[in-house]
């Protein structure tokens, strides 16, 4: 599904969960030392994209959602919603994204010796079917201003870097403080496209450096989340299988969420960066884009306090890359450390809001919470 498509199917996902919840079946899982689990491995009826894993799988859903500006029933039966196995039923729609698959693949190859230069958005762009007319509107008129470009941008180079981090360090309460910050525990409320948008309990555990653990306590099962520094998990009932392991985009999504919750060490954390000037929501912001070799980038926005306001991030799916975007707002001080209450997560399969009551500071934290939870079982 798609935020803020016309077409919403809000209502049905509420019904669709609790169907799937007693009808999903699984082949088997994967275990601690076991690679990810493939879509071919839980699916059935995906020739195409059998080899991926399941969490990319499952982003490449989103990709193509975004790039046509549809739901999951459009490409899909009506029935689908009822369980896992109704996915696998044929449709034209399907047959054709296997088609321009395989001519998007020839193209990148002949053209571009076989570097995704051409996506599903490259033509589309939110419509189902690409445009074919040109338009004076975009000719003459002006081009909007995407602050969440991908595309490297030419360093603006004032302030630096160095200048950036200091001073939202010193807007988040200065180095000593957050040196003394090691961990905290935050309760609150979440809502969702998969709460209907409802607001349900929730906690976090966060342990610097990089550890962090969320607990949603939804209608139809937990959903737990869990990064220990290196690995990362999703165990929830409404999920194609129980406990599922994130790869690739995925994982160093967790491990950057996990990272900026204790933002001493984010600037170490890549090799590269680049600053400019962007403007969210007719606000002007810094951007700071950090860089590793051989890795998609990260954006990170600033407002005129030095606070964060949005963090950016993508991930590569067997059809193109899809973002991630995280808003900050609501910051509180908690011993000495501002700390953001709101969370809104967006990307290309829905939204998320997560509201803090409560966040208690330099909790003592049993290991356990940060490892690989117990698969998922439905209430």
């Amino acid at each position: 599904m798609k935020v803020g498509q016309t077409r919403t199917i809000r209502g049905a996902m509420g019904i669709a969960i609790v169907c799937l919840v007693g009808t999903a079946s699984v082949r088997g899982q994967a275990g601690p030392e076991q690679n990810p689990q493939l879509a071919g491995d839980v699916f059935t009826n995906v020739p195409v994209l059998g080899g991926v894993p399941v969490d990319e799988f499952m982003d490449t859903m989103g990709m193509f959602s975004n790039a046509l500006n549809m739901n999951c029933t459009d490409c899909h039966t009506a029935n689908s919603m009822d369980s896992w196995d109704g996915f696998a039923e044929e449709t034209p729609l399907k047959q054709t994204a296997r088609r321009m698959m395989a001519m998007m693949n020839t193209i990148n190859r002949d053209n571009f010796s076989g570097a995704r230069r051409v996506t599903c958005f490259t033509c589309h762009r939110g419509d189902q079917r690409p445009a074919a007319v040109a338009k004076l509107s975009v000719q003459y008129g002006v081009p909007p201003e995407d602050p969440n470009a991908f595309e490297v941008f030419p360093g603006f180079g004032t302030p630096s870097i160095d200048e950036v981090f200091d001073t939202y360090i010193q807007a988040l309460g200065g180095a000593e403080n957050l040196a003394i910050l090691t961990s905290f525990v935050g309760t609150g409320t979440y809502s969702g496209y998969d709460t209907d948008f409802a607001e349900v309990p929730t906690e976090a555990f966060v342990q610097a450096p990089d550890k962090l653990t969320t607990v949603v306590q939804g209608f139809y099962g937990d959903t737990v989340k869990t990064f220990d520094g290196r690995d990362a998990w999703i165990a929830a009932a409404d999920r194609p299988v129980p406990l599922m392991r994130l790869t690739g985009g995925n994982l160093d999504g967790a491990r950057i969420e996990a990272l900026l919750a204790f933002p001493a060490g984010i600037q170490q954390a890549f090799s590269q960066w680049r600053v400019n000037v962007t403007a969210i929501d007719d606000r002007e912001v810094l951007v700071a884009q950090g860089t590793n070799a051989g890795a998609l980038p990260v954006n990170l926005y600033f407002d005129d306090s030095g606070l964060l306001v949005r963090s950016l991030r993508w991930t590569e799916t067997a059809v193109g890359i899809i973002p991630t975007q995280v808003d900050y707002a609501d910051y509180r001080e908690v011993s000495g450390v501002q700390i953001p209450f709101r969370m809104t997560v967006t990307w290309t399969n829905g939204e998320s809001a997560t509201q803090f009551s409560e966040v208690q500071p330099n909790v003592a934290i049993d290991a356990a919470r940060f490892a690989r939870p117990a698969p998922a079982a439905p209430r």
